[in-house]
């Protein structure tokens, strides 16, 4: 599989990557953010492309894939409706309506959230706009298209967030992290998982379209 990673720089993707990497069916991995990860592998190359927004310079090099791993995103703490919906929605859509046009027989997969709110009515701001994404994302001309819902994920092998605050409670919490996963399975999964599940969706699809913490450990 020749496989596009969005967000490969951020604690998920990072994870993402790392899997991507290590699958022995996986022949190439391109990254594409406004950064590279300074990662080097026989596998990889990184995109570094400053406006995500516009594709038109680069659309040449977006051919050819088989599965997109789409893992960027931001928290909505702050935020006002208006300025989150641009970074969440139309950031993703930018891509993905590109992609749809140029992949066919792309399978996308979007990081989302547990809580995201389908309907697109509900009081939360946050979960309004991922349920628009989602349901936008669901309704290109994908191969298949998969909404990843985690919830408390916890990174591995060395993935971090490049929030400070987060990093540092990460590290703070990873041994009740560990426990809470043996205690309750269903509500958490790693950031291996993650790129497992991704992979296997790929490979083989999924029973649903929308994959909370319970199915993306299934699949992984």
């Amino acid at each position: 599989m020749n496989i596009l990673i969005f967000g490969a720089t951020g604690m998920v993707g990072q994870g993402v990557l790392r899997e991507c990497l290590l699958a022995p069916d996986v022949d190439s991995v391109v990254t594409i953010g406004r950064s590279a990860t300074g990662q080097q592998h026989p596998k990889l190359r990184e995109l570094v492309h400053k406006d995500l927004y516009d594709y038109g310079a680069i659309e040449s090099q977006l051919q050819g894939f088989d599965a997109c791993f789409f893992c960027l995103g931001v928290s909505s703490a702050g935020m006002k409706e208006d300025a989150y919906r641009r970074i969440t929605y139309d950031l993703t859509l930018a891509a993905a309506t590109v992609l749809a046009r140029l992949n066919p027989g792309m399978t996308f997969t979007y990081v989302s959230g547990t809580g995201t709110d389908s309907s697109e009515h509900g009081a939360s701001m946050w979960a309004r706009v991922k349920g628009a994404t989602e349901n936008a994302l669901l309704r290109l001309p994908f191969k298949a298209a998969y909404m990843f819902r985690p919830g408390i994920i916890q990174p591995l092998h060395g993935a971090r967030s490049k929030t400070p605050l987060y990093h540092a409670l990460y590290v703070v919490l990873s041994p009740l992290l560990s426990l809470a996963g043996r205690i309750w399975p269903d509500q958490l999964t790693t950031t291996e998982r993650v790129g497992r599940a991704m992979l296997a969706v790929a490979r083989n699809g999924a029973p649903k379209v929308w994959l909370e913490p319970k199915d993306i450990n299934a699949l992984a």
